[in-house]
């Protein structure tokens, strides 16, 4: 099989990684890969995005493509362009990657990450017989068609489609059936009123000097709904990713006075939704007050 771009045929030339190679094998076959870093996670922001500075960022409210030329957005940077893949902007990342990630919702997919037997056990009870791939810990069932991604949608299963990524495990068993009904109820939320906890959330927002000094009246708006998604999307270390998020909306919004109750609701019902009791959420954010000194 011919590539579509030309790979360096000189015996002196510095060799591809390993990574890069899958890469663009995967994006030949039309999927929107990127690189991930040890730990599986993605690639941090370069120096222009660092911090929401930049505007193209993409997010809940803002799921376009990423804007930046370097592998900075997570699911958002990922392509099958191979002269993207081989770029200067993407040659240090390709260096440092431990693993191949793809978009599924990108390539029309969704995979359900089942993390251990008992997932596995409720899917063979519960799911259609799908393609299937071998995971660290478990399987990912991958089924054609895209939907809403969600983590923690029963102990063990994570739903990844639209806006999300998953690690690049291989081909896998079986043949791909269309997404069922019943992997599409499972990312539905449970109603609000279903939680015990009835009382009122112990948290202000700290005193502001009046009207908010960023860019534009969306600069708030992408970054509570950045810090939403990082909060559903945490794969581990949810009490350490509930904190830094708390501290990165106070440390940007918390002294001009536009974050206001409705905000701190916001992000607590994303940090409730993946198992925070409402008092660490008070602490969390109390800690994130006292730490920034507000």
């Amino acid at each position: 099989m011919t590539h579509p771009i030309d790979i360096p045929r000189d015996p002196g030339a510095v060799a591809l990684p390993a990574t890069l190679h899958t890469a663009l094998a995967l994006a030949e076959r039309g999927l929107p890969v990127l690189p991930l870093r040890e730990g599986k996670g993605p690639m941090g922001n370069c120096r222009a995005c660092r911090n929401n500075a930049c505007d193209g960022r993409p997010n809940m409210k803002n799921p376009g493509p990423c804007a930046c030329a370097a592998p900075c957005h997570a699911w958002a940077a990922a392509t099958n362009d191979p002269h993207i893949l081989t770029s200067p902007a993407w040659a240090g990342a390709w260096r440092q990657a431990t693993a191949v990630a793809y978009h599924p919702g990108g390539a029309g997919f969704t995979v359900v990450d089942l993390d251990n037997v008992d997932a596995i056990a409720w899917a063979r009870q519960n799911l259609p017989a799908t393609r299937t791939v071998t995971s660290t810990r478990g399987e990912h069932w991958t089924y054609l068609g895209t939907m809403t991604s969600r983590n923690a949608v029963r102990p063990g299963v994570d739903i990844k489609s639209l806006m999300s990524y998953a690690r690049w495990l291989g081909s896998g068993t079986g043949t791909m059936t269309p997404l069922p009904d019943a992997v599409r109820a499972l990312a539905v939320k449970e109603p609000a009123a279903a939680r015990p906890a009835s009382r009122p959330v112990n948290a202000a927002a700290p005193d502001g000097g009046g009207k908010c000094p960023h860019r534009s009246a969306a600069y708030l708006e992408r970054g509570i709904a950045m810090a939403e998604q990082r909060i559903e999307q945490a794969p581990d270390g949810i009490h350490r990713t509930v904190y830094r998020m708390f501290l990165a909306v106070l440390s940007a919004h918390g002294r001009c006075g536009c974050l206001t109750e409705v905000h701190i609701k916001r992000l607590f019902t994303a940090a409730q939704g993946r198992g925070e009791s409402l008092r660490h959420c008070e602490d969390a954010w109390a800690n994130a007050v006292a730490a920034l000194g507000m």
